[in-house]
């Protein structure tokens, strides 16, 4: 029995054996081959910190040197001063103009005029040249005379009066017949009639100047301008920028402020201009300046809503006290219809002086008697073209003088 239970330990052991030999050889074949270079095995040294670059070498022993054999640095040549340059000013306010001095201005501007309106008079005096001055003669001079816009019962006066002091003259020359034409046109245009602009300041405030037209007048230029003649003049000046609905209207007349030290009052645009125009006499009154000019808006004269806004404009600004001038602002191009818009104009407000523009070009100079009899008001400015200092005190002297030439 004892043999039995030796053997089948044996054979127990035998199994395991086996089976143990088997599973190690399927091991050595799963593994990879192991690489066939040579191990070089490195010198057993005495570990070290890591190194980097040329301090990787091992460290070796450098001669030592003295103070005394260490040389000093050479000196280091200071850098460029760098300079830092200061920030541009930023750009000075326009320079206040010096306005031409109003005195004479028409005298000096006579030749500009002159070229334009030379046709009425040489042809006048052509006219009156003849030897024999017939019926065909005389309604030839009515002809020229109402065709430079003169009007009719103008123009008849005039022919009447000419008749009648050539026929007493008898003999005419040259020289006589100018002074004869200019002593009459003189008369017909109206030497003695006030064309002063009202702008002195007085005691209940300054000066309050309204200027109207239908668009497209030059109101806004023309009320520019107006300021170079009164700062001109020494008065001191505040603009009132109550057109409202044309773009850029008060950018425009702030402009023409600036460039004679002239403040602008104005609003936003298409705001209530007759608050506007309040404004701009009330900040007049504070500063104690001599003027206020208020440019209002362009507006047709068949159009009654904004005629009755331009009699609000003039009701508000009245609060502060009496306005000193409603100066009506005419194309001078445009002949009779400017009557017609004249008309309409002295209807809503009181007109008190005319401004002709645009007299040089193709204007015929006849209308300064067509709408000043028209009115009942004398004109008191001309514009004589595109130049700042353009705009004229309106002289019947000079003005004859240009008509008919040297």
């Amino acid at each position: 029995m004892e043999y039995v239970i030796l053997a089948v330990v044996i054979a127990v052991v035998a199994v395991g054996a086996i089976a143990g030999l088997v599973v190690s050889g399927r091991r050595r074949q799963q593994l990879p081959p192991k690489s066939q270079a040579p191990v070089i095995t490195a010198p057993k040294t005495t570990p070290q910190e890591p190194q980097v670059g040329e301090e990787a070498a091992p460290p070796t022993e450098e001669p030592r040197r003295t103070v005394e054999e260490v040389p000093l640095p050479e000196a280091v040549e200071p850098a460029e001063e760098v300079v830092v340059e200061a920030p541009a000013e930023a750009e000075a306010a326009p320079a206040v103009e010096v306005p031409e001095p109003t005195a004479g201005r028409l005298v000096r501007l006579r030749s500009r005029l002159s070229r334009s309106q030379n046709s009425l008079g040489k042809g006048l005096l052509s006219l009156l040249s003849r030897e024999h001055l017939d019926e065909d003669t005389w309604e030839e001079i009515e002809e020229t005379l109402l065709t430079a816009d003169v009007g009719v019962a103008p123009t008849q006066e005039l022919v009447e009066r000419l008749r009648t002091r050539v026929k007493v003259l008898g003999t005419r020359t040259p020289d006589e017949l100018r002074a004869l034409l200019r002593e009459e046109l003189v008369e017909l245009v109206g030497k003695d009639a006030d064309r002063t602009v009202r702008s002195t300041k007085h005691e209940e405030g300054p000066a309050v100047v309204l200027v109207v037209g239908v668009n497209g007048v030059g109101k806004t230029t023309t009320t520019g301008k107006l300021a170079r003649v009164l700062v001109a003049d020494g008065r001191t000046v505040v603009l009132g920028a109550a057109d409202t609905f044309r773009a850029a209207a008060a950018d425009q007349l702030q402009t023409w402020g600036e460039r004679v030290g002239a403040r602008t009052v104005r609003g936003p645009e298409g705001g209530d201009p007759a608050s506007i125009a309040f404004d701009a006499v009330k900040e007049g009154i504070a500063e104690g300046v001599d003027t206020v000019l208020i440019d209002t808006a362009g507006r047709l004269h068949t159009k009654t809503g904004l005629m009755d806004e331009l009699g609000k404009v003039k009701r508000v600004v009245e609060k502060h006290g009496p306005v000193d001038e409603v100066l009506l602002v005419l194309d001078a191009t445009i002949g009779q219809n400017g009557l017609i818009q004249a008309r309409v104009f002295a209807e809503v407000v009181d007109i008190t002086g005319i401004v002709l523009t645009k007299l040089d070009g193709t204007a015929k100079g006849g209308i300064v008697v067509a709408v000043q009899r028209e009115l009942g008001v004398p004109v008191k400015l001309i514009g004589l073209g595109e130049g700042a200092d353009d705009l004229a005190p309106f002289e019947p002297g000079a003005f004859v003088d240009a008509l008919i030439g040297d």
